[in-house]
């Protein structure tokens, strides 16, 4: 009787915000595992920073294959893009091969792998599947301004910048912290939602944390005349009761 093959695992691995020190022990060493090795990239390019950030983990004789994702609102486009993707990487773990799929910061906050997931489990439920989480660019940015993002009973909420400041603005009681990742479009809008909201004292930008690059924005108002990085977040945090949050 010929054996039963089993398929091949696929790994969720969050590379964290952007230094390499910051990839989880666990994901360096299912990193030098694998036979494979997946990315999001650009259908414009072939660059991926979470492939740069988690380089030194991957042996070079394992096989690196960049996804292309369309940079697009048209979600017919985007969703043949996840059908697609999602086969070509069933496709090797059905041959029996181990693949790991690389997202900057948590695997399903905000990320691509979120969609692929999706489409994975419906096409191939069989597939073994194991998510390692990761650190989060909003935690490592707290973490660089050493900025207790909520304490006691507060609540934090994480929303998309992407449509701007409409999320906070629709929220009858606000919460004590709110980050906007994907700020860079519309921090004009998200900078008027928090003013108008006349509770957030605290307010401050982070670009490129964790990079060499790193910068801190103290005043957002500034980056109305400049150009966001793509990878920019605000943070903004009511008055503290006892106190201020920043000495």
């Amino acid at each position: 009787m010929q054996a039963q093959s089993y398929p091949g695992t696929l790994y969720g691995i969050g590379v964290g915000p952007g230094d390499p020190e910051l990839v989880p022990v666990k994901s360096a060493r299912i990193l030098g595992q694998v036979d494979i090795v997946y990315t999001a990239a650009s259908t414009k390019n072939d660059y991926s920073l979470a492939v740069q950030i988690a380089r030194e983990f991957i042996p070079a004789t394992t096989r690196v294959e960049k996804l292309h994702f369309p940079m697009t609102h048209d979600h017919g486009t985007k969703k043949r893009a996840w059908r697609d993707n999602a086969r070509q990487i069933i496709s090797g773990l059905e041959k029996g091969e181990s693949a790991a799929f690389l997202t900057l910061g948590d695997p399903l906050t905000y990320s691509t792998y979120g969609y692929l997931l999706r489409y994975i489990r419906s096409q191939a439920p069989d597939i073994p599947v194991a998510t390692i989480p990761g650190i989060t660019s909003y935690q490592a940015a707290a973490a660089c301004l050493n900025l207790p993002l909520v304490e006691g009973e507060e609540s934090l909420m994480v929303v998309s910048g992407a449509r701007g400041g409409q999320r906070l603005r629709q929220m009858s009681r606000k919460p004590e912290t709110v980050v906007f990742l994907k700020a860079y479009r519309n921090v004009d809008d998200i900078s008027a939602a928090i003013a108008e909201s006349d509770c957030y004292e605290h307010h401050v930008a982070v670009s490129r944390c964790g990079r060499p690059d790193q910068r801190v924005i103290q005043d957002i108002d500034t980056l109305s005349s400049q150009r966001p990085d793509y990878w920019t977040l605000i943070i903004a945090k009511r008055k503290k009761r006892n106190g201020p949050y920043i000495d």
